[in-house]
């Protein structure tokens, strides 16, 4: 039967001026933001507190056997309780029969137990050369929404599972990363902020020693110059609920940086603002501390993203399958090139007229990373990203599943999950999802590693073999 009467108009017309007039406020003035702003902290606050204990503070769950022996430890189940029964000293776990369970911590000295005894084929612990600094992974996209905050804080979960110390800075004012992580951050003197400040305030120092020389007058050094003086790394570096897991924190106050920094270099033209955050890395002694360093950029390339990608050893670009996120990540790349190369030939102007070493940026890898990926909406246009980025994309793409959705509405990670709110194939689905991407990153971190650990040993011989040829010849 067929309908007779008139068909519906669409919801935008015959819209009645008067009455849309009457559905208005008062015109908004700057203080219903501030008002706006105070409903979204006890919201934010609210929601970020799913999954925490009752204080307010994350803690981390407890992995059970079966857990243990698939993903943490190689070990079959049989022997690993073998292994407990015959050494009463190490930790035991909890729980009734043979399903027990065990705190990281606990997991953590297992594991160092099994790599002294066990068998010396397997991996119990994951490979980190001697004497060799710590990688630094760098999180971005200036395109919003492309998954970068949960690719990162999974990244750190999946390395410190596998027994690396890892380290994450937050330098996206936003503060996801801080959230999930269980961080609080007062003001900007607990994020990055002082870290940025106090290396242009050794910068003027340096100048000033200069100028003293020259009889010429001294650059000032402000309230916050001097306060960011006092400050360390470690001042700032928060632990989480993660014991092998630290945290620089973000909060809204970071985003002074962006203006604070380029105040900074039109003062002191000589400062190199890209390279403040790896000089706090290697004047601090945090590559030697960690294992990974993970930066968690904001969603543009400002000052902050330039010192994050300035300090990477590798970088990782999380995008969508769409369009959109293709051509924005491409005009992304461009951006890097243009930044970066304008840099090296401001710099190196200059410094081949000094006869100093030239400046030069480089990588150890780029690597472009599909997030949220419907196979069977998006395989077609993956493929073309896959065709179009060539070497640049890895090789799998991060699914999105209902756990991965889940885990992000309570403010958490697929690790942090209890396997038996899930049954065990959704489980098992849900944390491929990154094991998969870790394991991609995870083989670029090594093979890194292993070509600077060959350099070193090359160099090395080489300058044994030049001594040798000295005294020979002496």
């Amino acid at each position: 039967m067929t309908s007779t009467g008139k068909p519906t108009l669409p919801p935008y017309m015959n819209i009645d001026p008067a009455e849309a007039a009457s559905r208005l406020s008062q015109p908004i003035d700057t203080a219903r933001f501030a008002k706006a702003a105070a409903f979204a902290a006890k919201g934010r606050d609210d929601l970020a507190k799913r999954g925490y204990a009752p204080d307010g503070r994350k803690r981390l769950r407890k992995f059970s056997t079966w857990e243990i022996c698939r993903y943490l430890i190689p070990a079959s189940a049989a022997h690993f309780r073998r292994v407990l029964k015959a050494n009463p000293d190490l930790p035991q776990g909890t729980g009734e029969s043979n399903s027990k369970w065990f705190t990281l911590e606990e997991v953590l000295r297992l594991r160092d137990h099994f790599a002294a005894e066990g068998v010396s084929s397997r991996e119990y612990r994951p490979w980190r050369p001697e004497g060799l600094p710590a990688k630094v992974i760098a999180v971005a996209n200036f395109k919003g929404g492309v998954g970068k905050t949960s690719t990162c804080a999974h990244l750190a979960m999946s390395a410190a599972l596998d027994g690396y110390k890892v380290l994450v800075i937050d330098l996206d004012s936003q503060g996801s990363m801080t959230s999930i992580m269980g961080g609080r951050v007062k003001d900007e003197w607990q994020t990055a902020f002082p870290l940025l400040a106090k290396d242009f305030a050794r910068a003027v120092q340096v100048e000033n020693t200069v100028r003293a020389a020259a009889g010429r007058p001294a650059l000032p050094l402000d309230e916050t110059l001097t306060e960011s003086l006092k400050i360390t790394a470690r001042d700032i570096i928060q632990t989480t609920h993660w014991p092998n897991i630290d945290l620089i924190g973000a909060q809204l106050n970071l985003y002074w940086s962006e203006f604070q920094v380029p105040v900074w270099r039109m003062q002191l033209r000589s400062w190199q603002l890209w390279d403040a955050l790896t000089g706090c890395l290697q004047g601090e002694g945090l590559l030697d501390e960690y294992d990974i360093v993970l930066l968690d950029t904001p969603p543009a390339l400002g000052y902050l993203t330039i010192n994050a990608l300035a300090a990477a050893d590798i970088l990782l670009v999380p995008l969508g399958a769409s369009f959109l996120e293709f051509d924005s990540t491409g005009r992304f790349f461009d951006m890097l090139y243009s930044t970066f190369a304008s840099i090296e030939d401001g710099e190196n102007a200059a410094r081949r007229h000094d006869g100093m070493p030239e400046v030069k940026f480089e990588w150890d890898a780029v690597r472009a990373l599909i997030t949220r990926f419907d196979a069977n909406q998006q395989t077609d246009l993956a493929n073309v990203v896959q065709a179009y980025f060539g070497d640049f994309m890895t090789t799998y793409r991060q699914e999105f599943t209902a756990m991965v959705g889940q885990a992000g509405e309570q403010v958490s990670g697929i690790y942090e999950a209890d396997y038996r709110e899930f049954n065990r194939e959704t489980y098992v689905r849900g944390r491929e999802t990154f094991d998969r991407t870790w394991a991609e990153v995870k083989d670029l971190l090594l093979g890194a590693w292993w070509r600077d650990q060959q350099m070193e040993l090359a160099e090395a011989a080489a300058k044994a073999a030049k001594d040798t040829e000295a005294q020979v010849h002496g």
